[in-house]
């Protein structure tokens, strides 16, 4: 296992308009992005878990292979900037992210370890 974190180079969030917080993991080499894809770990129901959200607040959840990349949108509970909104600009959800433990194979973690 390797926590996300350790795989991806970008792992951020931001505002994406009054309603919703945008996410994107980008890897840097095919190999970890593939595997970590194909692992099952990184899903729109797993998104959900980590954020303690019903699933039909995460609006979007797409793997986009040209880049690396896996992006996905949630819904706000209120509008961004509303009282009692804690996060205007949304670039300090991503927390939940970094410690999601992602099961990778031996070559791929000897990679990481060296």
């Amino acid at each position: 296992m390797a926590r996300l974190m350790d795989l991806a180079r970008t792992i951020r969030s931001k505002n994406a308009g009054p309603d919703c917080i945008t996410f994107d993991i980008i890897f840097s080499d095919d190999a970890v992005y593939r595997e970590v894809k194909q692992s099952g770990a990184l899903t729109a129901e797993t998104v959900a878990a980590l954020f303690g959200i019903e699933p039909d607040r995460v609006v979007t959840f797409t793997a986009f292979d040209p880049a690396r990349a896996v992006k996905f949108t949630i819904r706000r509970l209120r509008p961004s900037g509303s009282p009692g909104e804690s996060d205007v600009m949304g670039s300090q959800m991503y927390a939940p992210l970094l410690d999601l433990e992602v099961p990778v194979s031996a070559t791929l973690l000897r990679r990481l370890v060296a």
